[in-house]
């Protein structure tokens, strides 16, 4: 696994959170996911320690392999105790580092996925609207693994840039109080920890 395995490659720490305040600011207002009714399914709960659970509509008719790939670690336990290791202000929060995001030493948080091969891509036209759920990859499009995003706000920059994997059905007050990170970095000194993550159907 390389040690690369963050949001945007080096975009992400500089660029992308200026990109994120200009168009929340400039659209004026923060919408809803748009697919805000519940699919097929299947839905992924994710209890955030002292917080509340938020619940997920997996969308496996937009990202079949993504969706496969984020129920089998639910399903395994990979993902609990992850944190959410960068949280941008206006933007996302971010977690599924199931390498090196649990445990004492967070040092590695954010650059490493699971022992599973990397995805291929799978763009679609769905938005990056508020409530999204995006997959996490390095500049390479085809690189996502474990890791995944919550977008507090909308953010066009990124559609059909990084695969949509589903968005939130309840519980976006539980993902508007997660810690957030520094300016910038996003990285959080203290972060939030996903207690547990169930799969239902």
């Amino acid at each position: 696994m390389s040690d690369s395995k963050v949001f945007a490659g080096g975009l992400f720490a500089v660029g992308l959170a200026f990109l994120a305040a200009f168009f929340l600011f400039t659209n004026g207002t923060v919408t809803e996911a748009a697919a805000a009714e519940d699919t097929a399914g299947p839905n992924m709960v994710i209890t955030v320690a002292g917080k509340g659970d938020v619940v997920i509509d997996l969308r496996p008719d937009l990202a079949p392999q993504h969706v496969e790939r984020i129920v089998e670690l639910a399903e395994s336990g990979a993902y609990d105790g992850v944190v959410f290791h960068r949280v941008l202000e206006g933007f996302m929060a971010q977690t599924g580092d199931v390498q090196f995001g649990k445990g004492d030493d967070l040092s590695r948080a954010g650059t490493g996925g699971s022992d599973l091969p990397d995805l291929p891509a799978e763009f679609s036209d769905a938005p990056y609207v508020r409530g999204a759920v995006g997959m996490a990859r390095t500049n390479d499009p085809n690189s996502a693994n474990s890791q995944f995003f919550i977008m507090f706000a909308p953010a066009e920059h990124l559609n059909g840039q990084y695969t949509v994997v589903g968005n939130v059905l309840e519980g976006m007050e539980v993902v508007d109080a997660i810690t957030r990170g520094m300016p910038g970095s996003g990285i959080v000194e203290t972060p939030d920890v996903m207690e547990s993550v169930t799969i239902t159907q």
